[in-house]
């Protein structure tokens, strides 16, 4: 015997017209877009003052905090362009342009 009604809803296979497509976020260090996890990095660490925060891959955090003290990453601020001037930076940068969003592994730790 046929059912009268569906298990699934009318409309479940229609798009609604009033939900706008989720926006897509780069990372400031890498350029390409983030994936699931979104870290909010401080450009300048805030246990030198900075609020600013911006959008980066985990990866890409940990590369940075790997290769820069607190007082470098003070002195480049915002300046992205001096950060990728750094040798390993850049190839790491160079490494993860073709990567998954949601790409992860391991980084080299703090060289002290």
């Amino acid at each position: 015997m046929a059912r009268k009604h569906s298990k699934h809803g009318p409309y479940e296979d229609v798009q609604r017209d009033d939900e706008a497509p989720a926006e897509i976020i780069s990372c400031w260090l890498c350029g390409r877009p983030t994936g699931k996890t979104i870290v909010w990095h401080h450009p300048v660490p805030k246990s030198r003052g900075g609020r600013d925060v911006v959008p980066m891959h985990p990866i890409c955090q940990q590369t940075l905090t790997a290769n820069f003290t607190n007082s470098e990453l003070q002195r480049h601020a915002m300046d992205m362009e001096a950060l990728l001037a750094n040798p390993a930076v850049r190839k790491f940068v160079d490494w993860v342009a073709n990567k998954d969003p949601d790409f992860t592994a391991t980084t080299t730790k703090k060289q002290r």
